[in-house]
C-alpha cells in the first residue's frame, strides 16, 4: 500500500498529511523526497501529521530521523502532530520524542513556529 502525502499551507506553514505506512522501499524513499523537496522550495517549517499512519517500521523511523536532520541542517523545522497511541508509544521506547518536537494538534504545531 503506497504512502499518501496531501501538501497545503497554513499560516505560512506547509503541512504534509500522511496516510499509509512509513515502511522500508517506496514509502520511506517518497517521504525523504518529498521533504527534501520542500526544503529545496525554500520551506523552513514543516508539519507532518501522522494522523492516518497506520503502521511505521524501523526503516520509517530512520527516514523520519534523517527528514529531521536534513532540515536541522538547512536550517528548516520539523513537527510531528497526530500521533496515534501505539506510534506515542514507539515515539517513548525509541526515545525519538527527545529528538522530534511533537504537537497533539494540527494547529498547535502550527502555533508553535509562531512561539
Amino acid at each position: 500500500m503506497a504512502l499518501k502525502m496531501t501538501n497545503r499551507e497554513v499560516e505560512g506553514v506547509s503541512v504534509v498529511a500522511l496516510d499509509g505506512r512509513i515502511v522500508l522501499g517506496e514509502e520511506s524513499n517518497a517521504l525523504r523526497e518529498k521533504l527534501k523537496r520542500l526544503i529545496a522550495e525554500g520551506k523552513k517549517k514543516i508539519i507532518l501529521n501522522m494522523d492516518n499512519i497506520k503502521y511505521i517500521d524501523s526503516s520509517g523511523l530512520g527516514a523520519l530521523v534523517a527528514a529531521h536532520c536534513s532540515a536541522k541542517t538547512q536550517g528548516a523545522s520539523l513537527r510531528l502532530c497526530h500521533l496515534g497511541s501505539k506510534f506515542q508509544e514507539v515515539m517513548q521506547i525509541t526515545k525519538l520524542l527527545t529528538v522530534f518536537e511533537v504537537c497533539d494538534t494540527e494547529a498547535a504545531a502550527v502555533a508553535s513556529f509562531s512561539k
